[in-house]
């Protein structure tokens, strides 16, 4: 057993490594002066870059979490090397061949001898070579039939090193086996589990795989896609956790983004691995999916470090969830994460709700770029999504909608679009932008929302003498109200014992075919069904109209129209509010038909308010 890597060696590997090539794998650096880099620490979440490195020192130090040291250290403590594994990775890069000191000092002439994950990332790279020589096997046609027919030829395969598991139990464990690799290693990296019977068989067997990279290119694991409709597993294998593999970090094409994602300062984030092939075919070099796992805070870390993600709303993040209930249930959840980023998030869905692979198929590169060009902003989509779960055409709809979104707005990061945005909101809803505004600063400062909302106005003292004053005309008067009352409905009476009784002169036989005196009281009080309503119509029977002398007909006009404007006023606020909620140029028709009703229903309200003014 190799005891300590030589001393000499491990400055040698120091002397030889560029420990900002070494860094700049997991961080994008900057210059920041005096020959120094900059970037955001890897080892603590940070907004400004205080990660500095100094690459002719071979050092590097965080000033917010205090980390530092050289390259060596650095691996270690990010990777989780020990220091063997470090160095004997650094000395690979830089051809230094490593000897190794026994316990008692003796130098040893034994050359490199790999650490575990050393070994573990070489098994990797075998098995990745096994099965990319296997998709050309004839037992591999249907695993070619699928790359085919989703537009990728035999060029993309060897590009993105697709491969196929043969459906044998054990022919990728017989072939690393005969390699040297031992059952604890392919066990441990999850390349092969132990059966009933003892012996070890393939994780993988009959599917079409991919390779998995870290940042720095070594294959870590392996993506699975179900071919068979045999195969009882599920439609996506992944390698379990292992020492190299941690799903929740892992990103697919990441080693060949992430030059173009700190150059454009954008990340494009997709599904699966077909949509990661498709972007980069297509043009679009900055896509990476996550693999079998949600998107999640580990991964935001990764990104953030890559697209030196400061505090200048500078970068992009762009989500091509799909377009079903599933994708806006995740494209949610990212909005919830958002925060994390200082980048703006941006979210795009093809029209047809197809994902980059499905559109390149079906309408070729030039589409996936334009779905990318064409991205929204993700809070755009998040508010669109939420207002469409409720009835903006009810006034409880909207008051709930606006309790909704509101927090949606107050969350944005940049809070120069926080007025942009509260306006949007007030056009989407058909409401007062300061009573947006209202419940946006609310929902920022955590106070409870205003009290007045998009509700119906409320009822005044005005309102309630008026339908108390044509109820009395009805009551006391049926011959003069007559059939002038009996068109306005119960729907034209705010207050709730105002509608039973109007409801009780309609059972009655309707004042127009009354004839005034105890009998129609009687019949009113008897129709209404409700004690308090009928000492109500006692009360309406003898209380006196406020009015000098006998009603006439004009004075019965203005009453009525009293009672009808505030409901009709009501009605073009409505009409108002949908029509600033639609889109005269995608629907045309139905805008022009909706003008023309809010034209007519102004015109009788202009009506109703000159007769209203007239009366008490």
């Amino acid at each position: 057993m190799a005891g300590r890597i030589r001393g000499e060696d491990v400055a040698l590997v120091r002397e030889r490594t560029d420990i900002a090539e070494v860094i700049g794998e997991h961080v994008t650096l900057k210059p920041a002066g005096g020959g120094n880099l900059k970037g955001l620490c890897p080892f603590h979440d940070e907004r400004t870059p205080s990660f500095n490195v100094t690459p002719s020192k071979g050092f590097f130090h965080c000033f917010g979490c205090g980390a530092g040291g050289d390259a060596i250290s650095f691996l270690t403590e990010l990777e989780h090397l020990s220091f063997a594994e470090a160095v004997e990775r650094l000395a690979s890069k830089a051809g230094v061949t490593l000897h190794y000191e026994d316990t008692d000092g003796r130098s040893s002439s034994r050359s490199q001898q790999p650490g575990r994950k050393q070994r573990l990332l070489a098994a990797h790279t075998e098995a990745a070579k096994f099965y990319s020589e296997q998709l050309a096997s004839p037992e591999a046609r249907i695993a070619r039939d699928f790359l085919s027919e989703r537009g990728f030829d035999r060029d993309a395969a060897e590009s993105f090193g697709c491969g196929f598991a043969p459906p044998g139990w054990d022919a990728l464990t017989k072939h690393l086996r005969g390699r040297g690799f031992t059952p604890d290693e392919l066990t441990e990296g999850g390349l092969a589990k132990p059966a009933r019977s003892g012996s070890l068989i393939d994780r993988f067997r009959g599917r079409l795989v991919w390779p998995i990279h870290d940042l720095t290119g070594g294959i870590i694991g392996f993506g699975a896609r179900r071919l068979s409709e045999d195969d009882n597993g599920p439609k996506y294998l992944n390698t379990p956790e292992t020492p190299l593999y941690k799903k929740s970090q892992v990103l697919y094409g990441i080693d060949a983004a992430k030059r173009e994602i700190a150059k454009r300062r954008q990340v494009v984030v997709v599904e699966g691995y077909t949509d990661v092939m498709a972007c980069h075919l297509a043009g679009v070099p900055t896509a990476v999916a996550t693999c079998g796992t949600a998107f999640g805070s580990d991964h935001i870390n990764v990104l953030r470090r890559l697209l030196m993600d400061s505090d200048e709303f500078k970068g992009e993040v762009i989500f091509t969830f799909d377009g079903d209930e599933a994708g806006q249930k995740a494209a949610l959840k990212a909005f919830g994460d958002e925060q994390r980023f200082v980048a703006q998030t941006y979210i795009a869905v093809s029209p047809g709700g197809m994902d980059p692979c499905e559109l390149r198929m079906a309408q070729g590169d030039e589409a996936v770029r334009e779905l990318v060009a064409g991205r929204e902003h993700l809070v755009d989509f998040a508010i669109a999504t939420t207002l469409a779960s409720y009835d903006l055409d009810s006034v409880e709809g909207r008051v709930a909608a606006l309790r909704a979104t509101a927090p949606l707005v107050a969350r944005i990061k940049d809070k120069s679009l926080h007025p942009g945005y509260t306006q949007r909101l007030a056009g989407r809803l058909g409401e007062d932008v300061d009573l947006v505004r209202r419940w946006v600063h609310a929902a920022r400062s955590k106070q409870a929302p205003p009290q007045a909302g998009p509700a119906r106005r409320k009822v005044t003292g005005p309102r309630l003498l008026s339908e108390r004053d044509v109820l009395k005309l009805a009551v006391q008067h049926p011959e003069m109200a007559g059939p002038y009352f009996d068109e306005v409905d119960e729907t034209y009476f705010s207050d709730p014992m105002h509608v039973v009784v109007r409801r009780a002169i309609a059972n009655a036989g309707g004042a127009a075919a009354a004839a005034s005196g105890p009998n129609w009281g009687m019949a009113i009080s008897d129709a209404c069904g409700d004690l308090a309503a009928a000492a109500l119509v006692a009360e309406l029977a003898v209380e006196p109209l406020r009015i000098d002398g006998e009603p006439d007909t004009r004075y019965v006009a203005t009453a009525l129209a009293g009672v009808q404007w505030p409901v009709v006023e009501e009605q073009v606020a409505e009409l108002k509010s949908k029509l600033q909620r639609m889109n005269p140029e995608t629907d045309s028709e139905g805008y022009m038909k909706l003008f023309g009703e809010l034209m007519a229903l102004e015109q009788r309200l202009r009506g109703l308010k000159e007769r209203a003014a007239g009366a008490l």
